[in-house]
Order: structure tokens, then C-alpha cells, then sequence
């Protein structure tokens, strides 16, 4: 079977995984994303280990019966099996297969055993696959989901076992990123809006991601470093770096408040093999108490980080705590003043940008979303944080996007990339002509081919100069443009010139003379005209 017919298929399990809930009066219910999140990883977790048991017995991978195959193992060799099987695998008890649960979806009370199967493999697997909020409380991998429902909760469990059962992912695990991105995306597409406009959203757009990571990571030789991003959503952005330093050569650290987007991410880093950095994924408030600190107690540094974090939201409740001396050195351009009348377009990015360049270890490096007003605001932190960028000799530059990048925001956005290593030059790129404009649902947006990804990614990493796309310029230099970060505020006005001989120019100037003398003659003309009107006007006509 082809990689498209695995997509397909992948994603058709999905569909009717929804139809389900929507058969159940789930549809669009804010519990729906919880159910087709978890029951399609417990489907995933149980193939995943039902396949590395088979890599290591071919006597298993053999048998036409998998089941009753297993049945004839005793519980201490199966335990020598799994103790051979990766720590990245969930271990799944033989009662808890998905096989074991379609024979009993006759039984009575058929939803209480499937709540007690997944919640004993959330048990079974606390250690490694629970999420931790900054509390230290542990967000387990499943929990009861027939609750969800109101009737009919058996029929409703047995139904989903049923989707289930007809579908194998031990196909796909060969599969590489691409493959997992495009499932990703399609899993949660109708969950990653925001809640009532508060939060930022869920899915930064694969252009931008893969623009981010490939300006990042430009040495084949990275190993053993960190990455983190302290407002990481579904984890697009660190999903994609991580694939471009390699997923075994690094540890993905992040934060977020958002319960739902630590859920996601959690998924993510499970079909992406990062199940390892699933102990760095913390829920909660990066900007009010960032976690992730060294044993000092200062903040840890990382190595590369990326981000796209919420530009505007309302942290009245907590902004006057952040006023703290222990926030001075780490807030240093100062913290956004809270708007009298609309609390919720406070600037919460500012905060962010300051917090990552207080993040980076002596050789690190950040891209971060931006809203392209920062680039050239003339006063305020805004303007702060570019001199301390270009003071400190901590920037490599910045790639103003094409309006519309993200469809669900008319705000226009550039990419601000960090280097602590950079001592030269900046290159500054306006990509804002770039791109097609197509329609998605109600929202229009703009989409970069791949030419053009890679033409952003190759005159940047080139540090190349191109008319009227590209320049590069010098600290002193921004600093002579008033610390102004657009690429247009720099490009050169040209005039063309064209040689012509003295006989042309004659010529030419005649002409002129021509033209002149007709069109005086005209104005003439209808001057006298417009006089003789105005003379045979009388009262009364």
C-alpha cells in the first residue's frame, strides 16, 4: 500500500470517528475534540506495541491469529518482551488490547469497561506520558470518556470500538514526518480555533513553520541540544525543528496554559517519536511563573527556541504582579500598560520576545511571530527591545510575511529571528508580494509555493541581496534608520537613464513645442467659448 492510500485511510478512520460523536449528539460539542484525540491514540499506542512485539518475535509477527498466538505466552515472558520494547512504546496489558474489547462489546455495562481499559493504561503509563501543570499535578494520557454522553453511553463505546477495529496502523509506523504533519493537521483542523477569541491560535501555518526551522537549523553537525517554546500551542513550530535537527538529537522543552494545547502537543510529540520529551511539557503560565529554571533557580537557557505567541490578550489580573524586582533584568524594556477601555488588546507578545531573548543559552537562537508593527514602531518597548537587539548584537533578521499568512488573522506578520552569535551583518527580506491569494471557508488567505518558501529560506541563510526582496545592512546602519527592522525602508530609489543623441534630443523638444503649442491653442480656444456662454446667460432664462 502507497503512502496516499495510508493517508486516506488514516484519515477516513478519523471521519467516521466523528461521525460517531456526531450519531451521539457530540458534534461541535466542546468534549468532542477530548474523544477523537484519545480513542484515535489509544488506537495508535496499541498498534504501536502490538508492532514492536512483532519486531522482536517473528513467531508473533507470523501468525494468522495475533491474539490467540499472544495467549500462549505466560505473563513473565511477556514481561521479558516488553522489557525489551523502547521506553517511547506505552505499555499495553493483553486484556487492554482493542481485540479483547471487541469481544466483550456485547456485555453489559460495555462503557464501564472501556473507561477501565484506557484509564488502566493511563495508569500503566503515568510516568512517561503525563503531562505536569506548573502546580505539579499530572495530567494523565486518558481518562473516562463515555461520560461525555448523556444515553446510550454502551452503544455509544461499542460504536467506537467498531470504527476502530476494521483499521491497522502498524502500516504507517515507517512513516516519517511529512506523513504524521498531514495526519496532525487533519485530526485537529476543526479544533485548533480559539475559545472565545482569548487565546492564540492552535496551528501556525506549515510555511511559516518550515521557513522558521530551516533559517534556524542551517548545521548538519547539531546534537544533544534544546529546544523550547514557551507558548507552544499544538507544537507545529517545535514539530518542525525538531525534524530538521533530527528527532533523537534533541529535547523539546515547552509551556502553555492552555489544557486543550498541552493535550495536542502531547499527541504530537507521540506520532512524531519525541515521547521522550513528554516530561518537558508543562501546563501553565509562561510569562506570570515560567517553570522550566535551572537548580540556582535562574531560568533555564535553551539552545534554540521558537514561537508564536498571542499578540494581544487581557492580563489585567496579573500584569501589576509581574511588576516585581525578580522580573526587572528578564522584563527589561518594561511591561504593557493595561488599556483603560479594551483590557484585552494589551500587547502580551512584547512580553514574550523579552522573556526568549532572557532564554537563550551564549549560543542561541529564536525565531518568534511577530505583528510587522514591530518592526518599525517609533517609541515605546517596541523600540526598546530593537535597540537592546541591536546593542547586544543578538539579531540575524527578519522576513516580513505576505498579508494573510495566517487565515485567521488580518493582523500582517513577520518572522524576528535571534542569534546570539551574529556579530555581523542582518539580513532583512520583504516577502509581502509574494504568495496566492485563495479562499478558506468565510477567511482569505495567502499561500507560498514551494518555490517561494525556498527562495525566503535560500536568500536568507545566503545573506543575499536582491532588488527590491532582500537587503543587508549593518548594526550602524539600523541604527541610522532608527533602529527600523523593514527590509523597504532600505531599498534604493532608482532612476533609469537613457543615452540619447543630440539629434534626439532636437527632436524630442520639438515635439514638446508641438504639443504645447496645440494644446494652448485648445485652451484658447475653449476659454473664449466658455466667455460667450457666460455673456448670453440673462435673468429669467
Amino acid at each position: 500500500m502507497t503512502t496516499n492510500q495510508f493517508e486516506t485511510q488514516t484519515k477516513a478512520l478519523i471521519d467516521d470517528l466523528k461521525s460517531v460523536c456526531a450519531n451521539y449528539g457530540l458534534g461541535n460539542d466542546g468534549n468532542e475534540f477530548k474523544i477523537i484525540t484519545q480513542v484515535f491514540l489509544y488506537k495508535f499506542l496499541s498498534d504501536k506495541y502490538v508492532y514492536e512485539l512483532k519486531q522482536l518475535e517473528p513467531a508473533l509477527a507470523k501468525a494468522k491469529d495475533f491474539d490467540e498466538a499472544l495467549k500462549k505466552y505466560s505473563d513473565d515472558d511477556l514481561e521479558m518482551l516488553s522489557m525489551q520494547i523502547s521506553e517511547n512504546t506505552a505499555r499495553i496489558a493483553p486484556k487492554n488490547f482493542l481485540s479483547r474489547l471487541f469481544e466483550q462489546q456485547n456485555k453489559d455495562k460495555f462503557a464501564d469497561i472501556f473507561d477501565q481499559t484506557l484509564l488502566d493504561i493511563a495508569k500503566a503509563n503515568n510516568d512517561i506520558f503525563s503531562v505536569l501543570t506548573q502546580g505539579g499535578e499530572k495530567v494523565v494520557l486518558f481518562e473516562n470518556i463515555s461520560k461525555y454522553v448523556t444515553d446510550n453511553r454502551d452503544a455509544f463505546c461499542k460504536a467506537l470500538v467498531n470504527k476502530l477495529v476494521t483499521f491497522s496502523f502498524e502500516h504507517i509506523f515507517t512513516q516519517k514526518f511529512d506523513f504524521f504533519a498531514t495526519i496532525f493537521e487533519y485530526l485537529i483542523k476543526d479544533y485548533n480555533t480559539n475559545s472565545g477569541g482569548k487565546y492564540a491560535e492552535y496551528f501556525t501555518p506549515h510555511a511559516v513553520a518550515k521557513i522558521m526551522a530551516a533559517c534556524l537549523v542551517t548545521d548538519t553537525d547539531v546534537n544533544n541540544v534544546t529546544c523550547y517554546d514557551p507558548s507552544a500551542g499544538s507544537g507545529t513550530l517545535l514539530m518542525n525543528i525538531a525534524h530538521a535537527i533530527g528527532e533523537d538529537k534533541c529535547t523539546i522543552y515547552s509551556q502553555d496554559i492552555s489544557q486543550k494545547s498541552s493535550a495536542l502537543l502531547r499527541l504530537n510529540l507521540i506520532l512524531n517519536n519525541l515521547v521522550h520529551s513528554i516530561r518537558h511539557i508543562i501546563q501553565g503560565n509562561t510569562i506570570l511563573k515560567p517553570y522550566h529554571k535551572q537548580e540556582n533557580g535562574q531560568l533555564e537557557q535553551f539552545d534554540y527556541i521558537v514561537s508564536n505567541p498571542p499578540f494581544k490578550l487581557d492580563f489585567s489580573d496579573y500584569s501589576a504582579d509581574l511588576d516585581s524586582k525578580a522580573n526587572k533584568e528578564r522584563f527589561f524594556a518594561g511591561i504593557p500598560k493595561v488599556p483603560a477601555k479594551k483590557k484585552e488588546s494589551m500587547a502580551i507578545y512584547l512580553l514574550f520576545i523579552q522573556h526568549i531573548m532572557h532564554s537563550l543559552s551564549a549560543k542561541g537562537k529564536a525565531a518568534i511571530v511577530v505583528p510587522t508593527g514591530f518592526i518599525t514602531a517609533q517609541s515605546g518597548i517596541d523600540k526598546k527591545i530593537r535597540q537592546k537587539l541591536v546593542a547586544s548584537k543578538m539579531l540575524a533578521g527578519v522576513v516580513s510575511m505576505p498579508s494573510n499568512i495566517f487565515a485567521t488573522t488580518g493582523t500582517n506578520v513577520s518572522i524576528l529571528f535571534l542569534d546570539k552569535t551574529n556579530t555581523e551583518d542582518v539580513v532583512l527580506i520583504d516577502a509581502s508580494n509574494l504568495g496566492t491569494k485563495v479562499k478558506e471557508g468565510k477567511n482569505q488567505k495567502t499561500v507560498l509555493s514551494e518555490a517561494e518558501e525556498d527562495q525566503i529560506i535560500k536568500v536568507f541563510n545566503a545573506k543575499e541581496a536582491k532588488d527590491d526582496f532582500s537587503v543587508v545592512v549593518s548594526y550602524e546602519d539600523i541604527k541610522a534608520k532608527n533602529y527600523s527592522l523593514s527590509a523597504g525602508q532600505y531599498f534604493e530609489v532608482k532612476i533609469e537613464y537613457v543615452d540619447i543623441t543630440a539629434e534626439e534630443f532636437t527632436a524630442k523638444m520639438k515635439s514638446f513645442e508641438s504639443n504645447l503649442e496645440s494644446l494652448f491653442a485648445e485652451s484658447k480656444s475653449l476659454e473664449k467659448e466658455i466667455q460667450d456662454n457666460l455673456k448670453g446667460l440673462k435673468y429669467g432664462n
